[in-house]
């Protein structure tokens, strides 16, 4: 069994909450990135991620964990998969997902071994990566399997597969057998690919079946993540494309999450597929994890960060934060994004609302302020045909909100505080033009979320500002602004932390594990 880590003292404190999310998962300590192992277990929503907890950099990895009853409040638990095994020395344990199978929680991972130099000289390759499972009766103390790993080397059965990256396993049940699929790519490294497996019991047997999905040679050379669910009665597979080709504008990022759209032949093991399409455009946005709620939907969190960039909450001793929840719809081939219902429980104030309001000059609405609000809003497009909405502003800060009548949507944090080097600072994408433009924006201590025509569009980015840029300013910028509604709310904290001192919080029953 993994050792549970209780003596706190050994992590960095978080003195400063200028950053620290009010309402998206974070660590309570330390580092994280990609998210893991989402599901519904015993009446709670179960979330992990990649975790470092001695620094906030990253480090072999642990999985940090945290519950919900509503996907709206959060509150950590133990760390649930400590690296100690052999199959796990460098690297740690590696991204993966779960499953329930006969009243147990069952996570599927990758162990990832990282070679020394003398194994590295041997082997031809810095490290090697192994699937794995550990099983739990509670959902919080996790047991790893005596047969890990359960997938090696030996067991792809293809000379088009590198071996030595295989990871990031997602699987799931369908007509009584076990499927996973797993990121790849091909052994001279140009063609990221998904690899099916499939077991008869889960724990035994898995079988290489077939290279379901591969790259043409410009959707990047390692796929990572992958994710597989049907929605709306269309086969997805979610996944995280790396090293994309951008010299010639055709991708945002060289590291993206995005879906592919199909039907899959579980004989076969093929899945047929449309073409690429982002999950979010915006600058930060990788690694996504779905699940299926009890009523059916199909549920995404994302890592709200981007590999190799500033991130200017390591200073207060963590590093990363995870996207809200959002609800994936597919529509006429299109996948939408949408925030989930239940985050309407976070708003525990009286909304502020406008109706019909037209502005021709700069102008903040009394009370439409804050760090940690939710912003609704639709406009009349046809007769404002350029604008602007600058929030978390102040004086010397802003982001900026733009759109014009052809449609041009931009996301400019040129001013949004903290300079973030290693990424770009404004982001242009076309939407379709339409006489009524809505806007659901979502802006917490150190990011923004917006969802753009019921989600047919979202963007996301980090943004360092102090915490006295909290103004939200209209600007029309050709003629009038014309606001069909408005709607604005201030939001509950959603996850507690226990050295911050204005979360409310009572740290003996909230985290009754740090000692």
């Amino acid at each position: 069994m993994s050792e549970q880590i209780t003596d706190f003292k050994q992590f960095s404190q978080i003195t400063d909450a200028r950053w620290y999310p009010r309402y998206h998962i974070a660590p309570p300590f330390g580092w994280c990135n990609d998210p893991n192992g989402m599901c519904y277990y015993k009446g709670q929503y179960h979330f992990f991620y990649q975790h470092y907890p001695y620094e906030p950099r990253w480090g072999p990895m642990h999985w940090g964990h945290a519950v919900s009853d509503d996907l709206a409040y959060w509150k950590h638990l133990p760390i649930a998969l400590v690296p100690e095994e052999p199959y796990e020395t460098g690297g740690g344990c590696f991204s993966g997902s779960a499953i329930e199978k006969d009243g147990k929680l069952w996570l599927m991972y990758t162990g990832h071994l990282q070679a020394n130099p003398e194994e590295e000289a041997a082997i031809g390759f810095p490290h090697i990566e192994f699937q794995c499972l550990a099983s739990s009766e509670d959902g919080v103390h996790f047991t790893k399997s005596a047969t890990n790993p359960v997938i090696e080397e030996a067991d792809v059965k293809s000379d088009e597969v590198s071996i030595h990256d295989i990871r990031d396993p997602k699987v799931w049940e369908h007509n009584g057998k076990y499927y996973a699929v797993l990121g790849s790519r091909t052994p001279d490294m140009a063609h990221g690919q998904i690899l099916l497996f499939e077991s008869k019991d889960l724990t035994t047997s898995w079988k290489f079946k077939a290279i379901s999905a591969r790259s043409e040679g410009n959707l990047g050379g390692m796929w990572e993540c992958p994710n597989f669910a049907e929605i709306d009665g269309q086969d997805v597979l979610v996944f995280s494309p790396m090293d994309l080709r951008t010299d010639d504008g055709t991708f945002y990022n060289d590291k993206v999450a995005g879906v592919l759209i199909g039907k899959l032949n579980y004989k076969t093991g093929i899945f047929k597929h449309g073409d690429f399409q982002y999950l979010d455009k915006g600058f930060d946005f990788y690694a996504p994890q779905i699940m299926q709620t009890p009523d059916g939907r199909t549920i995404m969190i994302g890592w709200l960060d981007m590999w190799n960039v500033d991130m200017h909450e390591i200073r207060d001793g963590w590093a990363g934060q995870m996207s809200i929840p959002r609800e994936l719809h597919v529509k006429d081939e299109k996948i939408f994004s949408t925030p989930v219902k239940e985050l309407e429980k976070l708003r525990k104030w009286t909304p502020i609302t406008f109706e019909d309001v037209v502005i021709d000059e700069a102008t903040s609405f009394d009370g439409v302020a804050g760090e940690a609000c939710e912003l609704v809003l639709t406009i009349d497009a046809a007769e404002s045909k350029k604008f602007s909405i600058a929030i978390r502003a102040s004086e010397l800060e802003q982001t900026v909100l733009s759109y014009n009548a052809s449609g041009k949507f931009t996301l400019d944090r040129t001013k949004s505080g903290e300079i973030i080097n290693g990424a770009a600072s404004v982001r242009e994408i076309e939407v379709e033009p339409t006489d009524k433009l809505k806007l659901h924006i979502f802006i917490d201590r150190s990011s923004v979320e917006v969802f753009i025509n019921d989600g047919a569009e979202v963007l996301s980015a980090r943004i360092y500002p102090k915490r006295t840029s909290q103004k939200i300013i209209f600007v029309p910028e050709n003629g009038l602004l014309e606001i069909d509604s408005l709607e604005f709310y201030k939001l509950d904290f959603g996850i507690p932390h226990p050295h911050i001192k204005d979360t409310p919080v009572d740290v003996a029953k909230e985290f009754p594990f740090l000692k």
